[in-house]
């Protein structure tokens, strides 16, 4: 029997990476044993075009490059990652805790499109990654909803203050006021747990976000 996945997906600077080391690390202290996995999966070769679309190796601009052509790197990588490093605990019955999966297509990809292809690019996207491909569907998707004023600030102190560091997503703020739309329509959609990650203006304590996202965890095992 296949084990659990559960994902938490959110736009730049929401706190995805430490508030899945902070899940990973409650559920084991409760008895559950649990595998990270990471997207874009920056150290395999698969990621090789994710790289050099974040580097603007195509384009500075995210919108020049086609929101089907980006869906499909991001979509690659992920399937080097499943047939080579998780596939097997996954079916060995493991829980699989993922940072960003499918639905970072369907948030940073579907802001390109026109709001009456969104929900066309949805079904293509469902249909491609988990039919065309063979990715197993997650048993629950966790949004980390934070206002851009906070996650900008957040992002800004990832590097130190250098914003030349940045990726053409991250330092293209008026697409991520875009992706946060598309965020919310996807989660919408796809049936998202949301989790709120901001007081209206500052981020919220990382264990008050950390304690919601476990209560969720445990409610969907």
């Amino acid at each position: 029997m296949p084990g659990k996945l559960f994902v938490l997906d959110g736009l730049d600077g929401s706190g995805k990476t430490t508030q899945t080391a902070l899940a990973a690390k409650a559920l084991e202290a409760a008895g559950r044993p649990v595998r990270i996995i990471s997207f874009p999966d920056y150290q395999q070769e698969s990621s090789a075009l994710v790289r050099m679309y974040l580097a603007g190796e195509f384009s500075p601009d995210p919108d020049d490059v086609n929101a089907y052509a980006a869906s499909s790197f991001y979509a690659v990588d992920r399937y080097a990652s499943y047939q080579k490093f998780w596939k097997k605990d996954y079916e060995a019955g493991h829980t699989i805790l993922a940072t960003r999966y499918v639905s970072s297509n369907a948030i940073h990809q579907m802001a390109k499109l026109p709001r009456e292809e969104w929900d066309s690019y949805l079904s293509w996207l469902s249909d491609f990654e988990h039919e065309k491909l063979g990715l197993p569907r997650p048993d629950r998707i966790l949004f980390l909803d934070m206002n851009r004023r906070a996650a900008d600030s957040l992002l800004l102190k990832r590097y130190g203050g250098d914003a030349s560091r940045e990726d053409i997503h991250e330092r293209d703020r008026a697409y991520l006021a875009r992706c946060q739309e598309s965020a919310a329509y996807a989660a919408k959609a796809g049936g998202w747990t949301v989790i709120r990650c901001d007081d209206g203006e500052h981020p919220l304590p990382q264990a008050e976000i950390a304690e919601k996202i476990l209560r969720c965890l445990l409610e969907a095992m």
